[in-house]
């Protein structure tokens, strides 16, 4: 007689001590497999964890014969009895003081061998692994990361829910609008020559649901963006997007910052500290050497452009004369680096674009503070060398890294040089968790290439109001570059271990600046029109200050739940290339439907 698989007493996980005794259905997949020549041990395994069946060719002969022909992934469902294991207790598994005595057993599917162990210590590659989804999700790792992965989930939804905001969806389906990556295009076979656009975030769309008067809005929203893929970015990911009206920038820093931590508690346990620290742009960039700056370890970057100007050494001098900075990163005991290892750092950062690593170790010879080996003969004035010794805290032992050149390039090689030499020598607490709020970020950016000015937000990013006057609302002239650069814009992204978890800002609800803003982006009133006409419509008719922010899921999953890439924390990702080898997607599509779409391939 069949065994009625649908009506399981318990999950793999649950049985306990306190369950001995009990008669109990259980079905699952083959994890283990021991056959002791008499008595045949089984692991079974489901969502909820692992149960040892055992099987007695004494009392149950026939479920022992079945027992001794089943193999790894095989799925069966039992019906025994729940015993103790005595002494035998498993320390390892929450089921490790019983296990059952299987009477009888139904085989409810076979399995061939797979092609990877299921288990966390595999050593397959990740295509291998992508290929064989459905495998590698029985894994304990993946297992575990899809379950924390519904867990946050639904605590996000129910903060929201529980302040107010409404769950409300947005279309898919929508227009191609510069946002900065590039869209994935829809094709119309309605309308030939015309495409839709796959969303890179729900932006307008919720900016009108503002202006509609719905006050607060929140959407695990699903978003796409084509461009080059990080261990951090997918072609297709999910962002959780908030919007509210009548807001300042506290407001919705509020929410978000209380949410994750009600996210941190749930997760991992842990009592975060409200409210979160608030570093400006300006101190980030300065200090950490960019914008989401890792704060659990105090190798900060020093500024000594001023004594710097008094050392002959041509680079320091070049750099400051062409309005440069010269700044520098002090590695503590950092003397006992090899020079094979401060070679190879030089190497690297040659990599991404700077043209050496000008370094000296300190040390003290009778009584006085020197500096030794790199470019330590250049600095022939023991007074100097103190003083800067004295400035940036460097002592004996001590290795300082500097760089010179402009600003931006600057914080880019000493940015890289904190986070790689923080790593490398171990100077990262593993068990510290270090949010922060960056703000006061610049409304523009220049490109020195294009001698061009460029937003470092989206086009609906609201200036700062004491900056306003900036932009020479009202009147057709375009500001002077350096004006624009002093324009401070109401955003702030909020970090977590020098990662960014999600950023927004406080939108422009003003019909003139939006325009403005788009005269500023070389968009004449016509393509605005034709860009953003229902935005630039809506605001038209009585647009309430408004703001908010997105929050990226499967980073905050992957870094509560311990992982190396959203990939794993991702039921269905695409791999490095941005290709899905379960599916086989991308894939060519037949002839016959390109015809309906009025669209031919280019050789």
């Amino acid at each position: 007689m069949a065994l009625p698989y649908n009506k399981r007493t318990h999950d793999c996980g649950a049985l306990r001590a306190a369950d001995i005794g009990k008669s109990v259905l259980l079905s699952g997949w083959v994890d283990n497999f021991r056959d002791l020549g008499g008595m045949v041990f089984i692991d079974l395994r489901d969502r909820g964890g692992i149960t040892q069946l055992k099987f007695d060719p004494n009392s149950d002969p026939a479920a022992h014969g079945i027992a001794r022909t089943l193999r790894s992934e095989f799925v069966v469902c039992v019906r025994g009895e729940v015993i103790s294991r005595g002494e035998k207790v498993n320390a390892k598994l929450p089921t490790g003081e019983i296990e059952v005595v299987v009477h009888e057993i139904e085989l409810l599917s076979k399995s061939e061998t797979p092609p990877f162990e299921i288990s966390d210590d595999t050593e397959t590659n990740e295509d291998l692994r992508l290929k064989h989804r459905v495998l590698d999700i029985r894994r304990p790792r993946m297992k575990n990361a899809l379950m924390l992965r519904h867990k946050i989930t639904r605590t996000i939804r129910e903060y929201f829910d529980r302040n107010g905001f409404l769950d409300i969806e947005t279309p898919i389906l929508t227009k191609s609008t510069p946002e900065g990556a590039r869209d994935y295009l829809v094709p119309s076979r309605i309308h030939h020559g015309c495409f839709f656009a796959l969303p890179q975030s729900p932006q307008i769309f919720k900016q009108l649901l503002m202006i509609g008067g719905l006050d607060r809005y929140m959407q695990v929203a699903r978003c796409f963006r084509d461009e080059d893929l990080r261990a951090d970015r997918q072609p297709e990911f999910t962002q959780i997007d908030i919007e509210m009206a009548f807001v300042q920038a506290e407001d919705v820093m509020h929410h978000v910052e209380t949410c994750i931590a009600e996210v941190a508690k749930v997760s991992r346990g842990l009592d975060v500290a409200l409210p979160l620290p608030r570093i400006s742009y300006a101190e980030a960039m300065l200090k950490y050497g960019k914008d989401a700056p890792d704060l659990r370890y105090d190798l900060t970057i020093k500024d000594v452009t001023e004594i710097a100007g008094r050392v002959d050494f041509g680079i320091f001098k070049d750099a400051i004369a062409k309005g440069g900075v010269v700044r520098c990163l002090v590695v503590p005991n950092g003397s006992e680096m090899t020079r094979k290892e401060t070679d190879g750092l030089a190497e690297e950062l040659k990599g991404i674009g700077a043209g050496g690593l000008p370094l000296v170790k300190v040390a003290v010879e009778g009584g006085k503070v020197v500096f030794q080996t790199g470019i330590a003969k250049f600095f022939t004035d023991a007074a100097l060398v103190a003083e800067i010794c004295t400035q940036i805290g460097a002592k004996s032992g001590d290795l300082i890294l500097f760089a010179a050149d402009h600003s931006d390039s600057v914080c880019k090689y000493l940015g890289w040089l904190r986070a790689t030499v923080a790593d490398r020598r171990g100077l990262i607490p593993k068990d510290r968790w270090a949010f922060c709020w960056v703000v006061d970020f610049p409304a523009f950016g220049y490109d020195a290439e294009t001698k061009a000015v460029f937003p470092m937000h989206h086009p609906f990013t609201s200036p700062k109001d004491e900056d306003l006057h900036l932009l020479k609302l009202g009147t057709n002239e375009v500001p002077p570059k350096e004006d624009l650069l002093k324009v401070r814009a109401k955003a702030y992204d909020v970090v977590l271990n020098g990662i960014e978890l999600g950023g927004g800002s406080i939108r422009i609800h003003r019909a003139d600046v939006q325009s403005k803003i788009f005269q500023l982006l070389g968009l004449t009133p016509e393509d605005a029109k034709k860009k953003f006409a229902f935005l630039l419509d809506a605001l038209r008719f009585g647009a309430p200050p408004h703001g908010g922010l997105a929050l990226g899921l499967d980073r905050i999953i992957m870094l509560f739940g311990g992982y190396s890439s959203i990939r794993e924390v991702i039921a269905f990702p695409k791999n490095a290339r941005a290709s899905c080898p379960l599916s086989d997607a991308p894939g060519e599509v037949a002839p016959e439907q390109l015809k309906e779409l009025g669209i031919s391939i280019l050789k």
